[in-house]
């Protein structure tokens, strides 16, 4: 017999669970692992400078990649149904936000912009830059970040529409292999009435254009 929908695990909450089931090394392996990259690189891990770069790494690893603790779904749980009836667009534009290549574990740096259409039903805006970080801090790649986000306000907030576009610039790109220094990447994704209706969508591309606006 198939679950109904409430009892189902999302695609995303099962990834969350198969994530938190990954044994993590303890902080002395992860340190060990640093030494030996290290050494790999042709320099000394014991030397002055060095000493405690495997504890500065691992500190920097945990603020880097604190996206994989939280569950994004949970960063949206709480709405707001008092909104007198406000149905319009909201936008939240050039979010700044910092990654990491899934490939190389170098950065991705850049903006944000995320809209959604109400339906009923609100969320807080902090709520939407802080669900950004949740999937930024962790090994990404843009389009499956650009694709996560949206997912996720369409499958919690139900709204009638939802937009994302990130512009990024990938180090990968940048300081290694072609270096293609200033170029950057640009990713959409768009849902509902953002993807079936031109002018929906020509509004919240102008919107987001605009520089009279944020």
């Amino acid at each position: 017999m198939t679950p109904p929908t409430s009892a189902k695990t999302s695609p995303q909450r099962a990834a969350n669970q198969n994530l938190q089931h990954t044994p993590r090394p303890s902080a002395d392996e992860a340190m060990e692992a640093v030494r030996t990259l290290i050494r790999w690189a042709g320099d000394n891990p014991a030397r002055e400078g060095l000493i405690e770069t495997p504890k500065r790494v691992i500190e920097a690893y945990r603020e880097f990649y604190a996206g994989y603790d939280e569950d994004p779904e949970a960063v949206l749980a709480k709405t707001f149904e008092e909104v007198a009836g406000y149905d319009e667009i909201v936008l939240l534009k050039n979010m700044h936000f910092e990654s990491h290549c899934e490939h190389h574990m170098v950065p991705i740096i850049g903006r944000a912009h995320i809209a959604y259409l109400p339906d009923k039903k609100v969320v807080g805006l902090s709520k939407i830059a802080r669900l950004l970080d949740v999937f930024a801090k962790r090994l990404q790649t843009q389009e499956l970040m650009t694709t996560q986000i949206a997912d996720t306000i369409e499958r919690v907030l139900q709204p009638r529409g939802v937009a994302v576009i990130i512009d990024a610039n990938h180090e990968c790109m940048s300081t290694r292999g072609v270096h293609k220094t200033g170029s950057t990447t640009i990713t959409t994704q768009m849902r509902g009435a953002f993807k079936t209706d031109k002018d929906a969508r020509g509004e919240v591309m102008r919107m987001v254009a605009s520089s009279d606006i944020g």
